[in-house]
């Protein structure tokens, strides 16, 4: 258990103050813009999941496959000011992966990658007290690491609480009928899953974004959240449907603004003492006020990473006084 006097310190909840492993890409955004301007950023989906962590006050961990090059000892620094923990083993790579991210004139991103995915870090002194695990993207789908990830995760589930991000990239992953049986063995594993509603429409076209979240609730998740961009999320479980509206913000781009939503999503059950396997029944009964914060917490965060360039996730002294939450 980490004792970073800046995290926060949550006494009534000790899954607030439990290690959380992250599991995934850590890579280089080379960030195109519709001017022609190009900049290079750190960036990675479950990278920025973890930064969002550390950011607002989590002991976070991430494990990871970068270069010891020049641009993995950017993202090393990246990561290493934001708090975050880096798994032993992880900057073993040849080369650091780079992620082309092409903007349009609204801020939207399309994504090229050159990227290897390993697990060769030894989580043998990596506490089992983690109170959740949360993998997703290119690492849960990309071998020879995604089966490593899966093992992980099922050595792990019968003491965290475990959360998935399918962070689709067609340009990776296959044809949908190839990738859509791997993200549903990840969501039976699964008690949360924050997907956006342009991942469903591919996985899935001739569904609605709720028949989806339906279907992975009958699988066993506990919440499925459905991110739908400027206009907010909608979050369902097997008793409740809660939407939230987005705030009016002036979009710079939305590079890691789905990431931050899910490290915020975390954050959010952390503060409500709802991770970690003990509490697997009482975070799948949550009720509809927690939902409704939770979430809430989740789309400001987000709202906040969309006004400024990159993925730039907000620190905890960023955001407004938090409210006194319902438990769930």
């Amino acid at each position: 258990m980490t004792t970073d006097p800046t995290l926060r310190n949550d006494s009534d909840d000790l899954a607030a103050t439990d290690d959380i492993l992250v599991i995934g890409e850590a890579l280089i955004d080379i960030v195109k813009k519709a001017t022609g301007e190009q900049k290079e950023h750190p960036g990675g989906s479950p990278a920025n999941v973890a930064i969002t962590l550390a950011r607002l006050g989590r002991p976070a961990h991430l494990l990871t496959w970068f270069g010891g090059d020049e641009r993995g000892d950017l993202i090393a620094a990246h990561l290493n000011e934001s708090h975050v923990h880096l798994v032993d083993g992880s900057q073993s790579a040849e080369r650091t992966p780079t992620a082309q991210a092409t903007l349009d004139h609204n801020g939207s991103a399309q994504y090229t990658f050159d990227i290897e995915w390993k697990i060769e870090a030894d989580l043998e002194n990596f506490p089992h007290t983690a109170a959740a695990i949360h993998v997703g993207s290119i690492a849960a789908v990309l071998e020879p690491g995604a089966q490593r990830a899966a093992e992980i995760i099922e050595e792990r589930r019968d003491t965290a609480t475990i959360t998935y991000d399918p962070n689709i990239r067609p340009a990776l992953m296959g044809e949908p009928d190839e990738v859509r049986p791997l993200v549903e063995g990840l969501v039976g594993q699964s008690d949360v899953i924050k997907a956006s509603d342009e991942d469903l429409e591919w996985l899935y076209p001739e569904l609605t974004p709720d028949d989806v979240a339906s279907n992975w609730i009958n699988l066993g998740a506990g919440i499925v959240v459905i991110t739908k961009g400027g206009a907010g999320a909608t979050a369902n479980t097997a008793n409740h449907r809660v939407d939230i509206d987005a705030p009016p913000v002036h979009v710079v781009d939305t590079v890691g603004a789905g990431d931050s939503f899910m490290g915020a999503l975390l954050d959010g059950l952390a503060d409500r003492g709802l991770l970690g396997a003990v509490q697997r029944e009482t975070l799948h009964n949550i009720g509809q006020d927690a939902l409704t914060e939770i979430v809430g917490h989740a789309v400001s965060v987000a709202a906040i990473t969309v006004s400024r360039a990159g993925a730039n996730p907000p620190w905890l002294t960023e955001l407004p006084d938090p409210i006194d939450a319902p438990k769930a």
